[in-house]
């Protein structure tokens, strides 16, 4: 089986007959470095809490995909830590609500994006993408 993969493109498999199989590397890298730059470009004094909100569900929706990649947390202690602070991240009881203050859930979401940016980076190296 044979795999291409390019920055920004779920890669497709073939097998050595040529047919394309199922995605192997569902993970749009593209997509996911604009989302967090995006976040991560945000400041406090210009930004609303509904921009944050709605930045929200798209950043811990990439934080849970890449925590479900093969990124090597059992040989490599940073990785593992990566792992810890994303799933405290995506943790339900640890997520901004209505009541957060905007800095509460402005710090969080920077703090998740943070992470997705990072844990992305260790995947695209592990894939050969360069980085992201």
């Amino acid at each position: 089986m044979i795999t291409v993969a390019s920055i920004g493109k779920a890669s497709r498999a073939t097998d050595s007959a040529g047919t394309e199989v199922p995605d192997v590397l569902p993970v749009d890298v593209e997509t996911i470095s604009e989302s967090t730059e995006a976040v991560l470009s945000m400041q406090m004094a210009t930004s609303t809490r509904k921009d944050m909100d709605v930045s929200l569900p798209e950043i811990v929706g990439h934080l849970n995909l890449l925590l479900g990649e093969d990124l090597g947390a059992d040989q490599d202690e940073e990785v593992q830590e990566l792992f810890r602070k994303g799933y405290r991240l995506i943790d339900l009881r640890n997520r901004p609500t209505v009541e957060t203050p905007s800095f509460g859930a402005f710090i969080y979401l920077r703090d998740a994006a943070d992470v997705t940016r990072r844990l992305l980076w260790i995947y695209a190296q592990r894939h050969g993408l360069g980085a992201p």
